[in-house]
């Protein structure tokens, strides 16, 4: 199986010892970097709604962008970014063998970067795919990216022979991933918090439990969906009344406290 979750606004920059690798997508990169870098404070305020400090330290990270930056800037992005999703994954944790089979099968979907490995070298950025940037290709990212990703993950799952993705990511960073183009099975795993009798869907917990599936999936090495299901993480169980083939349900007590 492929695992794909989202990148984190938040970034992590401490020293990881891991070897870095290349994005496949780094000229688009530098090419929306550069697209970013001529938009003025106001308008980098504007498209991702930033308080003045963040507009400012944004304005700054891209002017820093690097076409050709130093091994030692970069940092791998499944051990960068550090938010809700991260916490759940705890890619720093994982051993090598764990983090080395996550190479070929967990991908990062980016607004700048289009498509990440776990040990792609990344540079300190902030751009959400949902991003009114307006380039040559339309005024989206996700006019930018078009078909690009669904291609890529195609490519990736023949590469390891699967057909299937467990999309782990929110709506935003899925958005991307252009159905029509994409010929593999979508799973979507849903987490939910029980009170009071009634489950309903928290995003702070649903983001942490996304990455956490992602590490299931990456220190069993599934292969299997239905081993999908065998997810406890957190006090989660699989609700299999609530759940559909392509949508398994996990649920579990609202935490107290």
């Amino acid at each position: 199986m492929l695992v794909v979750i989202s990148p984190a606004k938040t970034l992590d920059w401490q020293e990881t010892g891991v070897e870095t690798t290349t994005p496949a997508f780094l000229k688009d990169a530098a090419r929306l970097a550069g697209h970013a870098r001529a938009l003025t404070l106001t308008r980098l305020k504007a498209l991702m709604d930033l308080s003045d400090d963040l507009a400012r330290l944004n304005r700054d990270r891209f002017r820093a962008y690097a076409d050709d930056p130093a091994p030692e800037s970069l940092r791998p992005a499944a051990l960068a970014f550090a938010g809700d999703t991260y916490r759940g994954l705890e890619a720093r944790t994982l051993e090598a063998e764990a983090l080395d089979w996550a190479q070929d099968h967990l991908r990062i979907l980016s607004g700048l970067y289009g498509l990440l490995r776990p040990k792609d070298g990344i540079q300190p950025y902030r751009l959400e795919m949902g991003s009114r940037l307006k380039t040559r290709r339309g005024e989206t990212l996700y006019d930018y990216w078009g078909t690009t990703l669904s291609k890529a993950l195609n490519a990736q799952a023949e590469a390891v022979g699967t057909g299937v993705l467990v999309n782990c990511a929110s709506q935003e960073y899925f958005g991307a991933v252009d159905p029509k183009a994409l010929k593999l099975r979508v799973i979507t795993p849903q987490f939910m918090e029980v009170k009071h009798g009634r489950a309903r869907t928290v995003s702070f917990f649903a983001k942490a439990a996304r990455g956490a599936m992602a590490r299931f999936v990456v220190e069993h090495r599934l292969t299997d969906p239905d081993a999908l299901t065998g997810f406890t993480t957190g006090g989660y169980a699989f609700d299999p009344e609530a759940s559909t083939p392509d949508r398994p349900v996990f649920l579990r007590n609202y935490p107290e406290g």
